[in-house]
C-alpha cells in the first residue's frame, strides 16, 4: 500500500515527505542533525583530516603517497560507501526514497565485504620515521593532513603523555602521548557504527518477530509473547559482559550482541500496530486476494505501522551508544581503537591527578551524540503523533 497523500498549502505531498518536513522544521532536530552530520564527515574523512602519514612525500626526487598506502579496509569502505551513496541517491531520483535508502545500504554492505577481502595495509607502522626524515633531510618535502597525527601515534620520538591543550596538540594528549583530537575524530566511527549496526540488527529482528505475532494473534501470539518475556528477563548488560569474557573484546561482536539484545522493544511496538491494522479493510482485501504472507506483512501492513519504530530507533541508537560507552569505560570495549568512553577512563592520571581535558572533550562528545539522537527522536514523535497535529497553534 502506498503512503497516504496529505492535502495542504495548495499541493499534494506524501505522508513521509510531510513528516520529514515537520521534523526538520523543528530547531532541536536541526541542531541534532548538524552534530550527526559532523560525526559522519569526521568518520568518513578521518584519514584525510588526521593522519601521521603524509599525503605526498618526495624522497630523492621520487613522489609517493604513504597515506594512500596505509589506508585500511575500513577507510576504503567508508569513503567508497559515502560517494557511492551520493551517486545512487542522485542517479535514481524517480525511485521512492526508502527504496533508494535500501539500495545504498546494500551497496555499502557489498563495498565493505569487498574492501575487507581485497584491501591490505602494512601491519608494522612507524610514525616517527617521517618526522625524523624531515629533520635529517632524508625526506625532501612532505605534505600532511590538517592534524598531522594518527590516533595510534604515541609520539615515541617526542614523548608527551597527558599534556594540556596547546598550539601543537589542540585538545592535548592522552596517557600514552597520542593526540586527543585525532582520537576524537576516529572515535566518531565507533559511536556511529555502534548505533547504526546495533539498531539495524534490533530493527530487523523486531520487525520479523513482532510482525508475525501481530498478524497471527491467538495461540501463536501467546507462545511468542511468553518467549519474548523470558528473553527480556535476561539482564542484557550481564549477557554482553559474559560474551565479552568468552569471546574477547571485539568491537564488531559487541555491536552485534547489543543489537541481538535490543529487539524486544521493537517487536512489542510492531505487534501492537499490527493488532490494530489486521482488522483494517485493506488487510482483509489483501488476504481475500490470496496475496502471500510476506506481501501482506511487508508491502501493505509494515508501511502503515513503521512510524512508531522509527521514533523508537532514534532512541535505540542513543541507548546502544550508552551501553558501549559503559563497556569501554569499564575497560571492556575495543582494544587499541579510539573510543570516547575509553578516553574518559584515562582522565585520572598517576597519583589521582585529573586531566580535565580528557574528561571534558570525550564526555561532551558523548553527551552531544545522545542529545542529538534524542532531539531528532522527539521531533519525529511530534511529527507522527496525530493528536499533536490537531492541537491549535
Amino acid at each position: 500500500m502506498n503512503s497516504p497523500t496529505v492535502h495542504g498549502d495548495g499541493m499534494d505531498q506524501s505522508f513521509s515527505a510531510k513528516v520529514i518536513r515537520d521534523v526538520f522544521s523543528n530547531i532541536g532536530a536541526k541542531l541534532g542533525l548538524v552534530w550527526i552530520v559532523t560525526m559522519i564527515i569526521s568518520a568518513v574523512f578521518a584519514p584525510i583530516i588526521s593522519n601521521s602519514h603524509p599525503f605526498l612525500m618526495v624522497v630523492d626526487g621520487t613522489f609517493s603517497s604513504p597515506m594512500a598506502t596505509h589506508l585500511t579496509w575500513i577507510d576504503v569502505a567508508l569513503l567508497s560507501s559515502f560517494f557511492s551513496g551520493i551517486l545512487i541517491w542522485l542517479s535514481f531520483k524517480r525511485v521512492e526514497g526508502w527504496k533508494r535508502i535500501c539500495l545504498i545500504i546494500l551497496a555499502s554492505i557489498l563495498i565493505s565485504l569487498v574492501s575487507s577481502l581485497s584491501v591490505s595495509s602494512p601491519k608494522a607502522v612507524i610514525y616517527d620515521q617521517y618526522r625524523e626524515g624531515l629533520s635529517s633531510g632524508e625526506i625532501e618535502s612532505a605534505y600532511f593532513a590538517p592534524i598531522p597525527y594518527s590516533p595510534t601515534d604515541r609520539l615515541r620520538d617526542d614523548p608527551s603523555p597527558l599534556k594540556a591543550p596547546s598550539a601543537k596538540h589542540y585538545l592535548g594528549t592522552d596517557e600514552d602521548g597520542a593526540d586527543v583530537l585525532s582520537r576524537m575524530i576516529y572515535g566518531s566511527r565507533i559511536a556511529l557504527g555502534i548505533g547504526l549496526v546495533a539498531t539495524f540488527t534490533s530493527l530487523i529482528i523486531g520487525v520479523l518477530y513482532g510482525g508475525v505475532m501481530g498478524f497471527y494473534s491467538g495461540w501463536v501470539d501467546i507462545i511468542m509473547m511468553r518467549f519474548l518475556e523470558i528473553f527480556e528477563s535476561i539482564p542484557s548488560l550481564f549477557l554482553i559482559l559474559t560474551v565479552v569474557a568468552f569471546f574477547g573484546r571485539n568491537i564488531y561482536l559487541i555491536m552485534l550482541i547489543i543489537g541481538l539484545t535490543g529487539w524486544p522493544g521493537y517487536a512489542r511496538f510492531l505487534r501492537a500496530e499490527f493488532l490494530k491494522l489486521r482488522q483494517q479493510d485493506f488487510v482483509q482485501a489483501a488476504e481475500a486476494s490470496g496475496l502471500s504472507l510476506g506481501s501482506i506483512l511487508f508491502r501493505h501492513m509494515l508501511p502503515n505501522g513503521i512510524a512508531p519504530l522509527l521514533v523508537l530507533s532514534s532512541f535505540g541508537m542513543a541507548s546502544a551508544i550508552l551501553v558501549e560507552a559503559t563497556l569501554s569505560f569499564l575497560g571492556l570495549g575495543a582494544i587499541d581503537q579510539p573510543c570516547w568512553a575509553a578516553m574518559l577512563n584515562q582522565a585520572v592520571g598517576p597519583g589521582g591527578s585529573i586531566a580535565i581535558w580528557m574528561a571534558t572533550f570525550p564526555g561532551l562528545a558523548i553527551f552531544l551524540t545522545l542529545f542529538a539522537y534524542t532531539l531528532i527522536g522527539e521531533a519525529l514523535r511530534d511529527a507522527i503523533d496525530p493528536r499533536l497535529q490537531q492541537q491549535p497553534n
